[in-house]
């Protein structure tokens, strides 16, 4: 799966394609996926690398939302519950079973919990991921040995999902290239182009490496850009009134002596009513989120000086260590795409269900949804996208549709084991070369044949695609992260031929988009 050859597969194409997507997050691909694995003709296009957005930049939980039981939405909790098992599934190599505990400091929160926690887990029904139950104190102890213990009374434990989101997402671009879609990064749709009756029928693109300009025809044109959603929608009708409500939200990552066992700390009820999770992942703990309207979606967003210390002050009140600025590793920020609802102000009030939108000019726009649900998402916008291009009717095959990498023992391959069945080829990387097998820094466990295998097999064209997305090291540890960008940039451009200046360029590049990976100082 190489750029290049995607590229080739676009300019040979001279017919019309039945599905054109724009957008490669966790929407745009999952529509890959489906509708390639119906046999339709597929293409996406995505703008900066796969993931770059909101995709990568989730609280790395499948899970049915616990916050939506409360609000009355069973159907969504129910949904996302089961497409939560199927997601574990499909790819065992990055969905794996979480225990969640819910301490109490007050004696009604053990009743009160443990029967909304039940309940939750009753809806999951044969996709179920293990029973919840009220804790002792001591038990509540033993799972979380950093809570603070100042009035605590017990908890309740109960358990979802857990996964990496970015490499999920690599994986399913391999998945659809697999199915035969077509699908290219770095390639941005400036133009939707229409037939004699004013419909969409095709986009206007440029490859942002090569800077050329082309054209592609389509049945169907599917908007899957997320929080760009308007701005796409805009190419076809520029007048079109706004639907999509931006929210951003903020993770704060520490290490790992902030909560050191295997459980995560759910904390239902913070000062802006929303749920706050504590999670230990990537031998790492990520703190998080937080819900603050904005007024536009940006690519590379920003965390702001207040939401950095609303979780700080949230996480001083559920550790015994309470974690200050000088702790955080890194921080990321993420846009999600909500639908506008008439009269609601609150974003943490905005429903998370997706909706497919169908615009005069004939553009199919998903958005909306979550992570959890994004197979769900894609079959229910397939089906729209080929009654509305009038394509054959074909059942939807991705339920049971394995995801690339999939491997029933993934841990044996220890800190590869996120590759799946494609560790043994990295680890056969490694062995042939030292330089290869280095760690690309001392405070991350990635090596410099990930590097290469991305670069080869999983169309990673810059630094920050190798350091953000086909590893997390960026995530995990900024500092870190720019400190091993050096050797990702030379590593990357021996294998594409690049020169001294492409690297520099990189490494100036790089250190651009870390910035919104750090604290502010101001």
């Amino acid at each position: 799966m190489t750029r290049q050859e995607m590229l080739t597969r676009v300019h040979s194409h001279k017919a019309e394609w039945d599905i054109i997507i724009v957008g490669g997050g966790a929407t745009g691909v999952g529509v890959a996926i489906d509708a390639a694995s119906r046999g339709y003709d597929t293409l996406l296009l995505e703008g900066s690398d796969f993931g770059k957005g909101t995709s990568s930049r989730s609280t790395k939980l499948v899970h049915g939302g616990v916050r939506y039981l409360e609000q009355g939405n069973v159907s969504l909790v129910m949904e996302a519950l089961k497409e939560r098992g199927i997601l574990r599934q499909n790819a065992p190599h990055l969905v794996s079973d979480l225990a969640f505990v819910v301490p109490n400091y007050d004696w009604w929160e053990a009743p009160f919990y443990g029967l909304g926690l039940k309940i939750y887990n009753l809806l999951s029904g044969k996709y179920g991921f293990g029973p919840s139950k009220i804790l002792s104190r001591e038990e509540t102890l033993q799972r979380l040995p950093t809570i603070n213990e100042d009035g605590l009374r017990g908890g309740v434990v109960y358990y979802d999902g857990q996964f990496d989101d970015a490499r999920l997402l690599i994986n399913m671009v391999s998945t659809a290239a697999e199915q035969g879609a077509t699908l290219v990064n770095y390639c941005r749709v400036t133009g939707l182009s229409k037939d004699e009756e004013g419909f969409v029928n095709g986009v206007s693109a440029v490859d942002m490496e090569a800077g050329e300009e082309f054209q592609a025809e389509a049945k169907t044109v599917v908007n899957a850009t997320g929080p760009f959603t308007d701005h796409v929608r805009k190419l076809a009708d520029a007048d079109v009134e706004r639907i999509i409500a931006p929210s951003q939200g903020i993770h704060l990552v520490f290490d790992r002596s902030f909560l050191p066992g295997t459980s995560a700390i759910m904390v239902p009820h913070t000062s802006d009513k929303r749920v706050m999770f504590a999670i230990p992942w990537h031998e790492h703990t990520l703190v998080g989120t937080t819900d603050t309207a904005i007024p536009d979606a940006v690519l590379d967003p920003s965390p702001m000086a207040e939401e950095i210390e609303f979780i700080l002050k949230t996480a001083a009140q559920y550790l015994q260590k309470a974690p200050t600025r000088a702790d955080v590793l890194s921080v990321f920020t993420g846009i999600r795409p909500l639908v506008k609802a008439t009269g609601s102000s609150n974003t943490a009030a905005l429903s998370r269900d997706h909706t497919i939108h169908i615009d005069e000019s004939g553009l199919l726009n998903i958005t909306g949804g979550k992570w959890t649900t994004y197979r769900h998402m894609a079959e229910d916008c397939v089906n729209h996208a080929a009654t509305l291009g009038k394509l054959p009717e074909r059942d939807c095959v991705t339920k049971h549709l394995n995801i690339h990498g999939f491997h029933g023992q993934s841990k044996i391959f220890g800190a590869l084991s996120f590759y799946g069945a494609d560790a043994p080829a990295i680890q056969e990387l490694a062995k042939g070369d030292p330089e290869l097998a280095a760690p690309l820094s001392s405070q991350l466990p990635y090596i410099g044949a990930e590097v290469i295998w991305a670069t080869r097999q999983e169309m990673a064209r810059t630094v920050e695609d190798v350091l953000a997305r086909r590893t997390r090291a960026l995530f995990l540890n900024s500092g870190a992260a720019l400190d091993a960008a050096p050797k990702v940039a030379s590593l990357m451009a021996r294998e594409l031929d690049f020169d001294a200046a492409w690297e520099q360029g990189q490494l100036t590049e790089f250190r651009q988009v870390a910035t919104h990976f750090q604290l502010p100082t101001s």
